[in-house]
């Protein structure tokens, strides 16, 4: 009688069934299926990362909105959980490294697919600048020092300098340092929380409804929206499970899965430190007339003291520190992606793999010196840092829409998702609604708010994006390099075929 089959020859099953699986979509991975689903999730978790993307908002929008603000990120996280549904169809049917431009290229083309990467990389590169310099002032009030430009810059290269020494040891170390990460925020964060609401709670739920007079007397719509950046700004970071997706067993099923989960915990986790500091503001009014202007650092002093908030921000480093490792990961696998279609300047050395660590070093290099040469910049001017990083959300929330117009235009064709996951007859207004809310973010996010700043300064962000769009643009016409290549583009609308690969499609592409 022979013996039942054990967790090793599933695996074994599993891997050649992904491995199949890639083949069959053009291509043969260097990468190891090393990283489990709560690897995975961990890694989303830590690009969305909560404690981030509070942190460094909750001032701004509490007092552009007072603490009604905190409704922003329902609504957010609901917006982004239909991006997220999308998005688990599109990885499920087409589990590819690189997310945006392989799931654009499939189910648009070559051209679209190259555009939507290129700005979704450019937003990557600069969120991951923007995360290592944020960080700046926390590690000041970690070493007891005053912050100065120079000692943030610091702190931003380390930083850079620690997640590009975690990502380059491999996949298998990288999912390991998500999951601690994943495991230190969340700990952190609810301690926080529940502290916080135990010791310093100076205002009940009824304050979540009391704007505090920030409508002023035309009501209280323009405030909210303002201070609704803290919502848009958190949930992204579930797309970073689906870029790693030849390093996940079982991608078509585990991934939309991991996705969902980033959204549920992430933004779970949000609403409540956002719950937790708002009750602990004792003088909501004083954030709101800018007397107090930093009361995340206010309140937390005040709870735990000089001492145990230390401990707090050595908390709150390893956040950024987490959040800078997931960004990189997902540029790196982005740019990998671009060329090992032969799709970018430099193809020959980004599509360069490491055998001993199967990782793509000089991509992951690329988004570490970029990075870099953003923060050093700053020196010159801070102001212009802060006019490039302007551009980074939005960047990222164009990116997504650019997928999701793709999938909706796909559909209305004729394309019909077949992987694993699948929302069924749900599919289309699912996809109606992503769309839709991601163009309201966009426009939230760009709208000028303050007439009284000079026209450019009022007008960053859509200049800013429109600057990165038509460098692109120019970048397209006169390389073309978005014609190289011959995987297939352009294939998910039944009948249509494949742009750019012959008939028969071509057999797996692998770069040595």
């Amino acid at each position: 009688m022979s013996a039942a089959p054990g967790p090793s020859a599933d695996h074994d099953a599993d891997h050649d069934e992904d491995t199949a699986r890639l083949a069959d979509l053009g291509y043969a991975s260097h990468y190891k299926r090393d990283m489990s689903l709560w690897a995975n999730f961990s890694l989303g978790f830590t690009y969305l990362s909560p404690v981030v993307g509070v942190y460094a908002l909750f001032g701004f929008s509490l007092a552009a909105g007072g603490p009604p603000m905190i409704w922003s990120l329902v609504v957010a996280g609901l917006g982004q959980l239909l991006v997220a549904l999308v998005f688990g169809e599109i990885v499920s049917q087409y589990p590819v490294s690189g997310g945006v431009y392989p799931w654009a290229r499939r189910l648009w083309g070559r051209r679209w697919a190259w555009l939507s990467g290129w700005i979704y990389l450019v937003a990557l590169l600069v969120t991951i600048a923007s995360v290592s310099y944020g960080a700046g002032p926390y590690a000041a009030s970690l070493l007891g020092i005053e912050p100065s430009a120079d000692h943030t810059i610091a702190c931003a290269l380390v930083i850079l300098a620690v997640a590009t020494a975690i990502n380059l040891s491999g996949t298998r170390n990288l999912a390991r340092a998500a999951i601690i990460g994943f495991a230190a925020e969340l700990v952190g964060a609810l301690a926080v929380g529940i502290w916080l609401l135990a010791t310093e709670r100076h205002h009940g739920a009824a304050a979540l409804f009391d704007g505090f007079g920030t409508g002023g007397g035309g009501g209280y719509a323009g405030a909210f929206l303002a201070a609704s950046l803290i919502g848009i700004f958190q949930y992204y970071g579930f797309e970073a499970c689906g870029d790693v997706a030849e390093e996940v067993r079982d991608p078509g099923r585990r991934i939309p899965k991991a996705m969902r989960m980033t959204i549920y915990v992430g933004g779970g986790a949000a609403l409540f430190v956002t719950f937790a500091l708002v009750s602990a503001v004792a003088d909501v009014g004083a954030v709101i007339s800018g007397r107090d202007a930093d009361p995340v650092t206010t309140v937390l002093t005040a709870a735990f003291g000089p001492v145990a908030v230390k401990v707090i921000l050595g908390i709150v480093l390893i956040s950024f520190v987490s959040c800078a490792m997931s960004l990189q990961a997902a540029a790196s696998r982005l740019a990998y992606a671009y060329a090992r279609d032969e799709m970018i300047a430099g193809s020959r050395a980004l599509a360069r793999f490491s055998a001993a660590r199967r990782v793509p070093p000089y991509a992951l290099l690329l988004a570490a010196l970029v990075p870099a040469a953003v923060v050093l910049g700053s020196k010159l001017s801070a102001d212009a840092l802060t006019k490039i990083i302007s551009f980074a959300s939005l960047g990222i929330y164009l990116g997504f829409q650019m997928v999701v117009l793709a999938a909706l235009r796909a559909r209305l064709k004729g394309w019909r998702p077949a992987g694993r996951f699948t929302l069924g007859r749900w599919g289309l207004p699912v996809n109606v609604a992503a769309l839709l809310y991601g163009v309201a973010a966009m426009v939230t996010m760009s709208w000028p708010r303050s007439p009284g700043r000079p026209w450019y300064d009022d007008y960053i962000v859509p200049l800013s994006g429109a600057v990165v769009i038509g460098l692109g643009l120019v970048y397209m016409a006169a390389t073309r390099h978005y014609g190289r290549g011959d995987a297939p583009a352009g294939d998910a609308i039944p009948g249509a075929a494949p742009a750019g690969a012959a008939a028969p499609p071509p057999g797996p592409r692998t770069t040595a």
